[in-house]
């Protein structure tokens, strides 16, 4: 009985010991930046993401930052972050006036930007940048956790805001996120690929309800859903992005927001536009409703990753709101689909380096308690050019190779 007690307190001797040495050893593991793992230290440290996985399949999620999708990754920890995060403005806890850009691969956001019915400006204001600001509640203010589950979140707020022309809105906004599996990627996409592409994909229902008495009408305003996601860029990336070529509109392809992007960054061909994502030169583009089809997305030739996304362009809708400027003249006479690649500001400074793939829902035209909700599906794909180039000509019908000719 003596020797069982000594061998007992021996073993739990050894066996602390060896708990004590893993969390040590754990304490200890490092993950590089540009890797999942890094970006999940850095939130964790500074906020309190909600985690989905599935796999080696996994997205960040954060409630501080409007429910926001920071980033996702295929390959667990240790796998590419494809999201933008900007960790130093994050870790500083730093609070600035006009916006706060955190990144994030899927941000909810709302327009119109500018014009009569912006919800950027001030009545009044002339539409310059230093009057320009965010909504605290699409950037500083937290969505409420509603619910979660190893494979879903979902979060609500309710909010206020008043446009330029002074029209109130107050409304809810529910927003649900689902990690996808692989054969739920292949069936929201409509394709097929083999299981040794490396993949993670999700979706996310985003339901905007007008709680006030009003009714929402073009004489005094609409919003739309908005969202934006900021990836990574490389020397080497392309955003794709396939237009209707039997459509008549003003124009293919806007170019001008920022000062007219150049031919050697934006190529129109064949049914295509091609824009480059490199975070070099700072250019925004645009697609009317008119032109738009619900498939965008990008191709990273250096790291061999293809990025889509899909969403909804509803038949025969032409209206969606302006965010030009400006006073306008057709405030919804706006773009369903934007492209934006970040570069140096005027003063040497940058936000990033990223670039963004954005989508639109309609103008809301909303009677009081009257929602409509917009869903999008975003997925990254890693594997041979091969691998991908099918995938490519499934989604775009066009090869990798025509792509990477481009630029």
């Amino acid at each position: 009985m003596k020797h069982f007690a000594i061998l007992l307190l021996v073993t739990v001797f050894a066996c602390s010991n060896s708990g004590q040495k893993n969390k040590s050893e754990s304490k200890m593991v490092t993950f590089e930046k540009g890797t999942y793992g890094y970006d999940l230290k850095v939130l964790q440290e500074n906020t309190k993401p909600v985690e989905l996985k599935s796999g080696n399949a996994r997205i960040l999620i954060s409630p501080e930052f409007q429910g926001r999708v920071m980033t996702s990754t295929s390959e667990g920890k240790e796998g590419k972050s494809y999201g933008w995060i900007n960790h130093d403005l994050i870790a500083s806890g730093n609070v600035l006036e006009q916006i706060n850009p955190v990144g994030g691969e899927e941000r909810f956001w709302l327009g119109p930007e500018g014009g009569q019915f912006s919800i950027f400006f001030k009545k009044g204001d002339s539409f310059d940048f230093e009057n320009w600001a965010t909504p605290a509640s699409l950037d500083t203010e937290s969505f409420e956790l509603v619910a979660t589950s190893e494979t879903e979140a979902e979060f609500s707020k309710s909010i206020q805001l008043k446009n330029y022309s002074d029209f109130l809105f107050q409304f809810d906004v529910n927003r649900k996120i689902v990690l996808l599996n692989q054969d739920e990627i292949k069936n929201k996409l409509g394709i097929y690929y083999q299981e040794t592409v490396k993949s993670v994909g999700y979706q996310s229902v985003n339901e905007l309800k007008n709680t006030g008495e009003k009714e929402w009408t073009k004489e005094n305003g609409l919003l739309s859903i908005w969202l934006l996601g900021m990836f990574n860029p490389s020397p080497t990336v392309t955003i794709i992005i396939p237009y209707k070529t039997d459509a008549e509109s003003d124009y293919i392809v806007k170019d001008d927001y920022f000062g007219k992007v150049s031919e050697d960054r934006l190529v129109v061909k064949n049914g295509f536009i091609f824009f480059k994502g490199d975070g070099k030169q700072r250019g925004k583009i645009g697609i009317l409703p008119q032109r738009a089809l619900p498939v965008l997305g990008s191709y990273d030739a250096e790291n061999k990753l293809l990025t889509i996304v899909k969403c909804e362009i509803p038949e025969g809708v032409s209206e969606y709101v302006n965010s030009a400027w400006e006073i306008q003249e057709f405030p919804f006479k706006g773009d369903a689909i934007n492209s934006y690649n970040d570069g140096p500001l005027e003063d040497g400074g940058q936000l990033g380096p990223f670039y963004e793939l954005e989508t639109s829902s309609p103008a809301l035209a909303l009677k009081s308690k009257e929602a409509a909700v917009f869903k999008q599906t975003t997925a990254h794909f890693e594997g041979t050019e091969e691998e991908l180039n099918a995938i490519c000509q499934q989604v775009f019908d066009i090869s990798l190779e025509e792509i990477i000719e481009i630029f």
